[in-house]
């Protein structure tokens, strides 16, 4: 993973975007810090009391904003690479499935990859893996495809 001292893509490409779960410029949100590995995007993200969903376990919302946030950003990635582009396409989830296959425990950093699936012109595929103490606690798979001017999003990174 990268060096603790490097920026996060999102504190990068969207140091004011205000998105619940990488928003840096969002005081109340989970503020997600993705870095760049050879295939996609690895972060690391800590708990706290106010993501359970019962005593001990993380809320599923949560877990699914991790996912969906993190995956989007590895394929604004891949797609900006791929383009050669100095700045990242701003992308949306056109599809997003999850599958949480243990309870997530607080208290515990978690670990969460995302990897490129397919790539085309303006879109990418992408597959998460989250783990807490080494252990899958859930998986998920998401379509993000690059809107053009007109979307209420187009602009949401600047």
């Amino acid at each position: 993973m990268s060096d603790i001292n490097d920026l996060s893509v999102q504190e990068k490409y969207a140091p004011n975007s205000i998105c619940f779960g990488c928003g840096p410029a969002n005081e109340k949100g989970l503020k997600i810090k993705s870095f760049r590995t050879e295939n996609g995007l690895e972060m690391v993200f800590e708990t706290k009391n106010e993501h359970q969903a019962f005593p001990g376990m993380i809320n599923g919302g949560i877990i699914g904003t991790l996912l969906d946030c993190h995956g989007n950003w590895a394929a604004t990635m891949a797609l900006m690479d791929q383009s050669g582009d100095d700045i990242p396409p701003c992308t949306v989830t056109a599809s997003f499935s999850m599958k949480l296959r243990r309870p997530t425990p607080i208290n515990t950093k978690l670990e969460i990859s995302a990897k490129i699936a397919e790539i085309n012109e303006d879109r990418a595929s992408v597959k998460m893996i989250l783990e807490a103490d080494g252990k899958v606690c859930a998986t998920g798979d998401g379509l993000f495809v690059a809107v053009k001017e007109g979307h209420p999003a187009y602009h949401r990174w600047n």
